[in-house]
């Protein structure tokens, strides 16, 4: 028997239950992993209030680092033994085993601890496919990147930064705009301080930016909108004040013919070869040192629901991991 967080019911940070967990063995092209640490996420949350549902009870969490312990039949793609990661699979990661297919496991390079790539996994994959896939950043752009200091988006900013690309970051408070500075972000938005859209009016000197990646959602939708060049891209990734709620799809075309897109990591990783792809970027850029992980807050497994609370509350910058 392991112990892992479960939920029984949907709700605040309160709902989550440290609890025994019956693992088993692994079936067909499953393996059992034993995670050494977690990685914290914001979507984690959106599971557990109910955002997007899930049958109850359910485990929680999306991204973990860890050890094959055991694999099933026609399971070739690891063995027991190697370290792995994982960001693309059905939530469970809060426990200190599982069972996972093994097509979602990626093997680590040595280079690579169990604590960055339960910190990078998820975001680092994030950043990855927006900018490498949704839309294809080219050098010399300028683009504005919401929650500049959060776990994707210090990654972002860094990653951007090496490939040649003027950011446009928002933050909620100076300490936060010093820290997405520090980490590549050319220009700070306060936004609890500042109208974001007139100052993306401002630094591009009224020319707009091609690209919005924004996973605050309601909050920042419409002055997000309003950032765009004539067919530029709203990329709406998260929901971070809530889901974006509905509008005239009318409104797109006089302000500039504009594309509007909702993608997930598991559309974009849902082939093997793509989940590859952009892991072994994501690996190259860290072992290159263009892209720091930072892993600024450390929680016990068991607390997992303190964490819920200090991430929604904006306590946390960088990563966060949970230790089983």
């Amino acid at each position: 028997m392991s112990k892992g967080i479960r939920f029984h019911k949907t709700g605040g940070p309160e709902v989550l239950v440290y609890e025994d967990i019956e693992i088993g063995n692994p079936g067909l092209g499953q393996v059992r992993v034993r995670n050494n640490v977690v990685g914290l996420n914001y979507i984690d949350t959106y599971h557990r209030s109910g955002l997007y549902p899930l049958p109850l009870p359910h485990g929680l969490g999306m991204e973990a680092a860890g050890i094959v312990e055991a694999v099933g039949p026609d399971v070739t793609a690891v063995s027991p033994g190697d370290r792995v990661g994982y960001c693309a699979g059905p939530p469970g990661a809060y426990a200190e085993e599982r069972l996972m297919a093994a097509d979602r496991l990626v093997k680590l390079p040595d280079g690579i601890r169990d604590e960055e790539a339960a910190a990078m996994m998820l975001k680092g994959l994030t950043v990855w496919y927006l900018t490498h896939r949704t839309y294809r950043v080219e050098a010399g752009e300028t683009v504005l990147f919401h929650a500049a200091a959060g776990g994707v988006g210090l990654i972002a900013c860094q990653w951007l930064k090496a490939l040649g690309v003027t950011v446009i970051g928002t933050v909620g408070s100076d300490e936060k705009a010093e820290i997405a500075k520090a980490h590549g972000c050319d220009h700070t938005i306060v936004y609890t301080k500042e109208n974001f859209t007139d100052r993306v009016l401002e630094i591009t000197d009224g020319q707009k930016v091609p690209v919005v990646f924004d996973s605050v959602g309601k909050d920042t939708f419409r002055g997000s909108l309003a950032c765009l060049k004539p067919r530029g891209l709203m990329c709406v990734f998260g929901n971070g004040s809530g889901a974006v709620e509905a509008f005239d799809i009318n409104d797109l075309a006089p302000a500039g013919s504009l594309y509007v897109t909702r993608p997930t990591l598991m559309t974009y990783t849902a082939a093997r070869e793509d989940l590859i792809e952009g892991a072994n970027a994501l690996f190259s850029m860290v072992g290159s040192g263009n892209i720091k992980i930072d892993i600024h807050q450390t929680y016990a497994l068991s607390d997992a629901a303190q964490a819920h609370r200090d991430l929604e509350a904006r306590k946390t910058t960088g990563s966060t991991i949970l230790l089983p």
